[in-house]
């Protein structure tokens, strides 16, 4: 089903995995992780497609295990970046074959060593919207919260999310933010600009302050003051941490429903612990919610 006509008719509970850079028993790891996943009854749920296209390969292997294995929804990333027009019509035929009617837009991330030449065919998402938009499939694209790490703004950063909208977007998934008031302010500019397709806030509870640094170099998401503090006054009591960072996420999206956010996707890291522990919390309100 086309993941545009579910959001139609309801809010949409969803989770992000990725596939493994190697091994037969790894990607086992994450079929079982996506069938644990199942429990929770997701509405799709979105597979990574590395920047380079190195995993190519397994990504089709694990969106057709969603989709057909597990029947929910698969929303398949690709990356333009440095692909080729024929190793794009390769894939896209693969997930027409596989029954994946939908795909993830991006350019993807820029390698430190970036030239003009890594992306000779796709500089932007919406050189490969164009591309796909013969092929039938329902696109989504990324948005950010806090502007693209390549604006000098969130306004100029809305410009490029209304183009993408005009290419063919039918939804959006946000990158992390830890401050809703981030994500309110992007879908008030983005309404005021004219944008109407649905935004899903994207959320990954902070359980390891190891990742503070990682998250700011990958996204440049905000960590808010409080709780930052609290991050790092437990940061050497690992089991304490991972109740203050589930707890945090869990109160990002009961104010995220409770103000009406289309629905919540949850980018697990391939943990399905991440999964159970945000449902426990939330489970009266998924019930009642989704």
């Amino acid at each position: 089903m086309r993941i545009d006509e579910i959001l139609s008719k309801k809010r949409t509970l969803s989770f992000e995995v990725f596939p493994p850079k190697k091994g037969n028993d790894e990607i086992n790891k994450v079929f079982n992780t996506i069938k644990e996943l199942k429990e929770y009854n997701p509405d799709f749920i979105s597979v990574t497609y590395g920047a380079s296209g190195s995993n190519r390969n397994s990504n089709v292997e694990i969106a057709s295990f969603i989709k057909n294995e597990c029947n929910i929804e698969p929303l398949a990333h690709l990356t333009g970046g440095p692909s080729t027009k024929e190793e794009i019509d390769e894939i896209t035929k693969r997930f027409k074959e596989e029954g994946i009617e939908n795909i993830l837009a991006l350019r993807g991330d820029k390698p430190l060593d970036y030239n003009d030449d890594y992306c000779k065919y796709f500089k932007h998402a919406t050189d490969l919207e164009d591309y796909l938009k013969d092929k039938d499939f329902t696109i989504a694209c990324a948005c950010y919260p806090e502007g693209h790490i390549e604006c000098e703004t969130l306004y100029e950063d809305l410009v490029h999310m209304k183009e993408k909208e005009e290419k063919g977007a039918k939804f959006f998934i946000t990158q992390i933010f830890y401050d809703n008031d981030y994500y309110y302010r992007l879908v008030f500019e983005a309404r005021k600009i004219g944008i109407k397709a649905p935004i899903i806030p994207g959320i990954m509870p902070l359980t390891n302050p190891k990742n503070i640094k990682r998250i700011k170099q990958m996204c440049g998401s905000t960590i808010p003051l409080g709780f930052r503090n609290m991050i790092e006054i437990y940061k050497d009591k690992p089991q304490l941490l991972e109740e203050i960072g589930y707890n945090y996420a869990a109160y990002q999206i009961i104010d995220l429903i409770a103000k009406g956010a289309p629905g919540i996707h949850l980018y697990i890291m391939n943990n399905s612990k991440t999964a159970k522990e945000i449902y426990k919390r939330l489970k009266n309100v998924f019930s009642e919610m989704f």
